[in-house]
């Protein structure tokens, strides 16, 4: 059956709420651990199991580690990117940018932020960083930044991940989500850190949010239990014109191989703010369902959005009624 995945967060936190969307078909939450860790999301943790002991089920619980993917560093406050101002990045009073990529940084290139929604062109690298807004938007602590068409090798596991994953047992976690996968190693990483924490049992999903992925899809399948296609990043690595193709491909490719995969990112966007849905979104979560996907998720739109149990109600009655359409075709 069709696994529908809700993301845990601060607009779905309590028992009671998780309980509504448990009953209306939720079958699984995804905990984003690029911002907190198991142990400072306990209490939201705990609001789901006791959810589910209430109504005697078992939801899955997938934790998305913070893998190879850089992000901005905290900051006191959201910055307010405005279009066609220039801004100061990595020195005081700026944006506080990965170490890692200093060096790679050179005047006329972009960083991409917060899944590209945020651009900003490099003007000026020498004695200080400054940028010019190309796409603004409000920036918050610990975002995704990028430098399209750069590849660093950093390595599959952070020091905190591992902490979560040796603690992943004592809080039911039942999957991995690993990001940015780029290869067969990044996936046996994790399965070697599972298996030494008594995890053995715990499914591992591969991330695809890159052109290495892409490249070696073929031999990620046999070393992960689902693949994950990400359009979030994934836009960011093709022209988002492209993407819809990838999708394609990713999916006939797991067809083919008999390998379980989930579709995510942006099923339900708009309900972040609305009660209702766009038609293109429940289009959208139709034809991954026809698609074959084992999976479909929602993030930000039961985490932080305003109607969350509205989002989760779309979102399971869209999926069932594709189900039953392939029943009956």
């Amino acid at each position: 059956m069709l696994e529908i995945y809700g993301t845990l967060g601060p607009a779905c936190a309590s028992a009671d709420l998780l309980e509504q969307m448990l009953s209306t078909g939720m079958t699984g939450v995804r905990l984003n651990l690029s911002h907190v860790t198991l142990a400072q999301a306990a209490d939201q943790v705990e609001a789901l199991h006791t959810a589910a002991r209430r109504l005697g089920v078992k939801p899955k619980l997938l934790i998305d580690m913070q893998g190879p993917e850089l992000r901005i560093g905290p900051m006191s406050h959201d910055v307010h990117m405005i279009e066609g101002k220039n801004i100061l990045l990595h020195q005081p009073g700026g944006i506080p940018l990965p170490e890692v990529i200093l060096q790679h940084i050179t005047p006329g290139q972009e960083l991409w932020m917060d899944d590209g929604k945020i651009r900003v062109e490099v003007f000026e690298a020498r004695g200080g960083l400054r940028g010019h807004v190309i796409q603004g938007g409000v920036l918050k602590s610990r975002k995704s930044v990028a430098i399209p068409g750069l590849n660093l090798w950093l390595p599959a596991l952070t020091e905190s991940d591992r902490a979560n994953l040796r603690v992943a047992k004592d809080y039911g976690v039942t999957g991995v989500m690993q990001p940015f996968v780029r290869c067969r190693e990044d996936l046996e990483a994790v399965r070697e850190e599972l298996e030494a924490n008594g995890c053995k049992h715990v499914r591992l999903f591969a991330k695809i949010e890159n052109r290495l992925g892409l490249e070696k899809l073929e031999e990620l399948l046999p070393a992960s239990d689902e693949i994950v296609i990400a359009r979030g990043d994934l836009g960011n690595a093709v022209p988002l014109w492209e993407l819809p193709r990838v999708q394609k491909e990713i999916a006939a490719l797991c067809r083919r191989h008999h390998k379980s995969f989930m579709i995510v990112t942006q099923m339900l966007a708009s309900m972040e703010h609305s009660p209702v849905p766009t038609r293109a979104e429940v289009s959208d979560i139709f034809n991954a369902v026809l698609d074959g996907a084992a999976s479909v998720m929602v993030t930000g739109e039961t985490a932080a959005g305003d109607y969350p149990l509205e989002v989760m109600r779309y979102l399971v009655n869209t999926a069932r009624e594709a189900e039953e359409y392939q029943k009956r075709g």
